[in-house]
């Protein structure tokens, strides 16, 4: 498959800012790497894996939750 010759990134909003998480292992699937760093994250418990959308040379995923989001 395409998207596993590209660098994978996980994109993750938080306070309005856009964070960029590095893949900590490849063999993990997104939703393994979104627990993996709901670690550090606890409102990726929740989140929602949009992707992955291809962006230059890499495969992004959107981690998107809806927790706290006003309107």
């Amino acid at each position: 498959m395409f998207s596993d010759l590209l660098p994978r990134v996980f994109i993750h909003k938080e306070n309005g800012q856009e964070i960029t998480l590095t893949d900590p292992d490849i063999n993990l699937s997104p939703e393994e790497v979104c627990d993996f760093y709901s670690t550090l994250y606890a409102i990726l418990t929740t989140a929602k894996i949009v992707g992955p959308e291809f962006k230059s040379d890499k495969a992004e995923y959107q981690f998107v939750t809806t927790l706290g989001t006003k309107g």
